[in-house]
């Protein structure tokens, strides 16, 4: 397995994530974006925590965690990170294959 398959995590998909999402009592839907990026449009009720920050995440480790970013790797990356310390979290994917609105 070369490094780049060991580091990116497969991504759920973000239509079917967001599903899962609202569907598990106590998740959290972390956008792993700049903040630059999250205010220029993001999913409703996500937390921006950018992915060069995401050390100081301050959740329960047993918080399940639907990680999203604009294509997929950065995601996949936080995702690697956050299973690494003991979380739970699921990769989401991109905003670029998002079709529903935006804040």
């Amino acid at each position: 397995m070369s490094i780049f398959e060991k580091t990116l995590r497969p991504q759920t998909g973000i239509e079917a994530g967001l599903l899962q999402f609202e569907k598990t009592e106590g998740a959290v839907l972390l956008d792993v974006r700049s903040p630059e990026e999250y205010e220029g449009g993001h999913l409703a009720g996500s937390v921006n925590l950018p992915l060069n920050r995401l050390a100081a995440i301050d959740y329960p480790k047993e918080t399940p965690l639907f990680v999203y970013c604009h294509s997929g790797a950065r995601s996949s990356r936080a995702c690697a990170f956050l299973t690494r310390q003991g979380y739970r979290a699921e990769n989401l994917g991109g905003l670029m294959d998002y079709h529903g609105p935006l804040e």
